[in-house]
């Protein structure tokens, strides 16, 4: 598993109304095997956050010891096949079935279509997809799409796990499906960084909760300490737009 630390990072943006400071002298260490639940109000930094952590800017990444801004450009690609990425919109191929759309990327990393195919049918099964191998994206749910989407980035064993807020574009009843899924892999021991707005799945699943606001880390606790005892004025208005038994 990988251990992820993240030194001084920024990220700003030009707009056609000046700069916009994303991130702000952002600083955390994710310990081999944490899940990380990253929340905030939007705008607030996250998904810049969590893309940083595969395109990293000013500011240093490491991974097991290591800045990807030491990495050589095949390295790179290397490391790289070791993050697996989830975004809120599924990004499938819409003229390719299921199969091929997890088959895909082994394909690109030079794989057999025979290990591809047998390797995409074990995790099509495990998320409850295996009777859809046929089926083009059109033809799937919402839930299911982004099931795929998730062994798509599964297929590549990917060391580490970036999450952005992939529950966003559901309709409520197609989340419980894939928050299940992430249920399943949280148990695998993997290292996750999860973007969301699900914040009783971050209480129940993160070994850690960061909250951001305004591209800068207010609090990074454990779930119990930060839901119950939140030590900003800004985290505390933040929960109180969310109701906890």
């Amino acid at each position: 598993m990988a251990e992820i630390v993240i030194e001084n990072l920024y990220k700003s943006f030009d707009t056609k109304d000046g700069t916009v400071e994303a991130l702000k002298n952002v600083n955390l260490s994710i310990e081999s095997g944490d899940i990380y639940g990253i929340i905030g109000m939007s705008g607030a930094g996250k998904s810049t956050l969590v893309r940083c952590i595969e395109v990293p800017t000013k500011g240093r990444v490491l991974i097991n010891g290591k800045s990807l801004g030491d990495y050589t450009s095949r390295e790179l690609r290397k490391q790289r096949e070791d993050i697996g990425m989830i975004f809120q919109h599924f990004n499938l191929l819409m003229q390719k079935n299921v199969l091929e759309n997890v088959c895909f990327p082994l394909y690109i990393q030079g794989k057999s279509k025979k290990d591809a195919k047998k390797r995409a049918k074990e995790l099509l099964d495990i998320v409850g997809l295996g009777d859809r191998t046929g089926a083009f994206p059109a033809q799937l749910s919402g839930g299911q799409k982004q099931r795929v989407a998730i062994v798509r980035a599964l297929c590549m064993h990917p060391e580490i796990l970036l999450f952005d807020e992939v529950t966003a574009a559901l309709d409520p009843e197609m989340v419980r499906e894939v928050l299940d899924v992430m249920l399943d892999l949280a148990k695998q021991g993997r290292t996750m960084i999860i973007v969301t707005h699900e914040m009783q799945f971050a209480k129940a699943v993160a070994d850690k909760v960061v909250f951001i606001d305004q591209g800068k880390i207010l609090e990074e606790a454990k779930p119990e300490e930060f839901f119950e005892h939140p030590t900003t004025e800004r985290a505390k208005q933040f929960l109180n737009v969310f109701q906890f038994d």
